[in-house]
């Protein structure tokens, strides 16, 4: 297999591989022996859904995660500079998304080394689709402040955007937190913004519902608590 940088796309939540992965995934997965990863036991455990075949044991793992030291990650590459295939996967989703393995391809195209972007599911798109907001302009931005004030403010700068600038704001929270963004949004949104909420994509429990904040206000709170969540607003 050609030498690359192959970012490996992971299913959400407990969601069959064949159901969201391509089979040339598994292809591309099976050839190779050296992975960087966000966690190297989930790691090992997305590599088994894939095929139960392969040998955990003789493959190596560079795990890089938000504490990791970034003068340490350039070694990692040393395998694909003496042309071996490598790939990253993240915990969830696609690498390099809101994802630290974003370091690692930084310093691949600073060493002119191909990477190759794999398809998969990315909630953040998923969510744009499912929200019936605009997919044609639209900012991710990532976690929002916890503390209250500072949420609240942030969250009616996002607002303002939406509405000035006709663009689609995303982001997300930790999934323990999730009812208390929800609860955040309402307070803080006019009554005619829109917001969709997108939680437990291509799972079970999948939840993409768009309302106005006044409509949100009138029904029953989303089962969302612990569930990963992307939250959207819009102008109305």
């Amino acid at each position: 297999m050609e030498a690359a940088l192959y970012l490996i796309p992971v299913t959400l939540g407990e969601t069959p591989v064949e159901q969201v992965l391509p089979s040339y995934n598994h292809d591309v997965i099976t050839a190779i022996r050296h992975f960087i990863v966000e966690n190297i036991r989930s790691a090992r455990r997305f590599l088994k859904k894939v095929d139960k075949s392969i040998d955990i044991d003789s493959l190596t793992f560079y795990e890089l995660s938000e504490h990791t030291d970034v003068t340490q990650i350039g070694s990692y590459l040393a395998p694909l500079e003496k042309g071996e295939p490598m790939g990253v996967i993240s915990e969830a989703g696609c690498p390099a998304v809101a994802d630290p393995g974003a370091d690692v391809v930084r310093m691949a195209q600073q060493k002119n080394l191909k990477v190759v972007p794999l398809v998969g599911p990315s909630s953040i798109i998923m969510a744009v689709m499912g929200s019936g907001f605009n997919g044609q302009s639209f900012a991710f931005n990532g976690y929002l402040p916890v503390k209250d004030n500072e949420r609240a403010s942030k969250i009616r700068q996002l607002e303002n955007r939406a509405w000035n600038e006709n663009q689609t704001q995303l982001f997300i929270e930790a999934p323990y937190r999730n009812l208390k963004m929800f609860n955040a949004i309402l307070s803080s949104c006019r009554k005619d913004t829109r917001l969709c909420v997108a939680a437990g994509i291509t799972c079970e429990e999948e939840f993409i519902h768009t309302h106005s904040i006044s409509e949100w206000k009138k029904l029953p709170v989303p089962e969302i608590n612990k569930v990963p969540a992307i939250f959207l607003i819009y102008r109305g």
